[in-house]
């Protein structure tokens, strides 16, 4: 078990990854605190580590408000007695649309979830990291590759991304490593979705959709959540004790120029 004993945070965490990640960690041995908007996706995962043997708590949290941050940390250290690790999942889409066009309330919103929020979760974890700790950045292959409609996300993204590296070059003294996975499709629900509605809107299946993103990667594969965790639970873990402010591509190659 490479997280035995470790407290590890996750914010944001929904169907997809986050669910994945939460439950490999506590069968890897860490304690696991859930933190989501909704506890609907939260309240199941915590059931099903709990009775594989783990232990997990949810906490209700929307990583823009100070006193939510504050509660899943206060549960975390109240609950196991220190934090160690956190994910910063949390992000919010302003909407498929040109940059130019996209609201700035809505750009506002994505940036204050995407970077504010990563930076309100890490503010309030490091005091308690006093034995050291891992914090990792969930980053996107759009903050590369520009998509049409991705830009105000990826906006969001590269700031966290270079939030990441100031963060890698000012916590190195506490033993705190900070790093980033960069993730590029995911094949959960989300991807699942996208499947469905562009088969529907070209007349085509959804292999035939599948097979055309799968076919952009060295390995020739839309990656899973589950799978993409793994790299996560590596950086949290002792076996990364000496990456910090590294950009780990977990997106089956998709990095890589054609």
């Amino acid at each position: 078990m490479i997280l035995k004993d470790e407290v590890v945070i996750v914010s944001g965490v929904g169907a997809g990854l986050g669910a994945k990640l939460s439950a490999r960690a506590a069968a890897e041995g860490a304690k696991v605190v859930l933190a989501a908007r909704s506890d609907g996706v939260t309240g199941q995962v915590v059931k099903e580590i709990i009775a594989a043997g783990g232990d997990a708590v949810a906490v209700q949290c929307d990583v823009r408000k100070e006193e939510d941050v504050e509660r899943v940390v206060a549960t975390a250290v109240e609950r196991y007695g220190k934090v160690t690790g956190l994910v910063n999942s949390a992000y919010g889409h302003p909407g498929f649309t040109d940059l130019l066009d996209t609201p700035d309330k809505a750009l506002r919103r994505a940036m204050d979830i995407i970077l504010y929020g990563s930076l309100g979760m890490s503010r309030a974890v490091v005091p308690h990291m006093t034995g050291g700790g891992s914090i990792v950045n969930v980053g996107t292959m759009s903050t590369r590759v520009p998509m049409r409609g991705e830009g105000g996300y990826a906006m969001a993204k590269a700031a966290m991304g270079c939030a990441s590296q100031y963060m890698a070059l000012e916590l190195g003294e506490k033993g705190i490593r900070v790093n980033q996975a960069i993730m590029g499709w995911l094949d959960g629900p989300g991807v699942r979705f996208y499947l469905t509605m562009t088969a529907e809107e070209k007349g085509i299946t959804e292999q035939e959709v599948y097979d055309d993103i799968a076919s952009r990667n060295p390995l020739g594969r839309i990656p899973t959540d589950e799978a993409c965790a793994g790299a996560i639970l590596y950086l949290l873990s002792d076996l990364a004790s000496e990456v910090t402010g590294a950009v780990l591509d977990v997106n089956g190659g998709e990095y890589m120029p054609a």
